[in-house]
């Protein structure tokens, strides 16, 4: 094979469409734009944001009147009670000496593979039944849960949330 041998590759190369240069070209007269209406003109088509004559957006989201969108909402993982109790009884939370409780928090549930992020906040609730000693720690627990984890002699314990520290309170300087 010689340099004057090589070609590109058929079909990779392809010249560009010239539009608008008579009938026999195949794309003359309209120039493939079809026939009259809003994308034959010059100019013509719709902004990116038209959606297709229903009501936009900025009109269908009201302005005023308390509209909030509750960006501050807390987007919890939830877990049932009766899951845990089963996974306890199975042993995926180790073993427990004596008549000491399971101590269940989110590290646990995360090794376990009952939460998939460390990062979110847990939420007990209260479906399925409870059969062992449970130490749950989480950041919420429904008052079902809180009930059937107590009833079956365990305890619950929230986790603070994590907030920055808070200013002094006013007037509690020792200024004397």
């Amino acid at each position: 094979m010689k340099l004057h041998d090589l070609s590109p590759a058929p079909g990779s190369r392809t010249k560009k469409v010239r539009v608008g240069r008579g009938t026999g070209s195949g794309k003359g007269k309209t120039a493939g734009r079809g026939t009259k209406g809003q994308w034959a003109r010059a100019g013509g088509g719709v902004p990116s944001w038209f959606e297709g004559g229903q009501t936009p957006i900025h009109r269908r989201i009201p302005k005023l009147r308390g509209f909030k969108r509750h960006l501050w909402r807390v987007e919890y993982q939830v877990v049932n009670v009766g899951r845990i109790s089963a996974w306890a009884e199975a042993g995926r939370f180790g073993e427990v000496s004596g008549k000491a409780p399971y101590t269940v928090n989110p590290d646990t549930l995360r090794a376990a593979g009952l939460i998939s992020n460390d990062r979110l906040p847990v939420k007990i609730l209260g479906s399925g039944d409870v059969t062992v000693r449970l130490f749950v720690m989480a950041d919420g627990f429904t008052a079902g849960a809180r009930s059937k984890i107590e009833a079956a002699g365990g305890s619950v314990q929230e986790i603070a949330p994590a907030t920055p520290a808070e200013p002094a309170a006013a007037g509690s300087d020792t200024a004397g």
